[in-house]
């Protein structure tokens, strides 16, 4: 309807007062978003924020409508704004929010040489394709990769699909690591800041938290790690922790007086 009449705004008139930060069942009064670009929020919806679904906003986003999410209850809140672009400001959070899912499973394949063999990886993907799993991320390394899925979607056909790699694509070992969560840190002003992925991967590392999986996405407005399923809560809460200031998200303009400040003392 907004559409079709042309609107210059979408009102979402619901019980929230827009996006969280952050699932306020694993973190305590996570900050609210106020801007938030259309790519941010298809990102954190797949991974599981969920106020609007992801694809019921495509007629407004083409047409280049913007949304504002507001809650009905509480009419005053700011809410949420939804648009096409937002620009980066200093005075924004760096990371527009954090979510993710748990039960994955990655599939590991090893073969020495395996970069100058042809094919490893069609052939690979091949097997998942056909028994029908769509493939999460591939992160790999100089003779090994892995296939990560949801492993609802393997839970019949794991060990045949591993049977089958094992006999198509000849590999020296196969491993497969079930129990694994995955967690989007996402934002757009955390494109060219240095010292982002330090910060969350130092983070997880004073917790105690081992990585399993690491991937961004090329348009650089996530950060995706593996960790297993029982570190998931602790996870979101120590990344969102070391993108905090007291009771408010770090700001970049702060980020960048720290950078100063180490300078100097460097």
């Amino acid at each position: 309807l907004a559409t079709c009449l042309s609107a210059d705004l979408y009102e979402n008139w619901t019980d929230v007062s827009g996006f969280l930060s952050a699932d306020p069942r694993v973190v305590d009064n996570p900050e609210s978003i106020a801007r938030i670009t259309y790519s941010e929020m298809r990102e954190l919806s797949y991974m599981g924020a969920s106020v609007l679904h992801e694809e019921a906003i495509f007629p407004v986003r083409d047409a280049e409508i913007p949304i504002v999410i507001k809650n009905t209850n509480r009419p005053d809140d700011p809410g949420t704004i939804i648009s096409d672009t937002a620009g980066t400001s200093d005075s924004e959070p760096i990371i527009t929010g954090i979510t993710g899912k748990r039960d994955f499973v990655a599939v590991h394949v090893v073969k020495n040489h395996m970069c100058d063999e042809v094919g490893i990886l069609r052939k690979t993907l091949s097997v998942f394709e056909r028994y029908r799993v769509s493939v999460e991320h591939i992160p790999s390394g100089i003779d090994s990769f892995a296939v990560v899925v949801q492993g609802k979607d393997v839970k019949d056909s794991l060990w045949s699909i591993a049977a089958d790699i094992k006999t198509e694509v000849e590999p020296d070992e196969i491993k497969v690591a079930e129990g694994l969560a995955l967690i989007s840190t996402v934002g757009r002003n955390m494109v060219d800041r240095p010292g982002v992925s330090g910060s969350l991967f130092a983070a997880l590392g004073q917790e105690g938290i081992s990585i399993r999986m690491i991937a961004q996405g090329s348009d650089e407005i996530n950060i995706i790690v593996g960790v297993r399923d029982e570190d998931f809560d602790r996870a979101i809460r120590a990344i969102y922790s070391a993108f905090s200031d007291g009771d408010h998200i770090l700001e970049l303009s702060e980020l960048k007086r720290e950078e100063d400040a180490l300078r100097r003392l460097r």
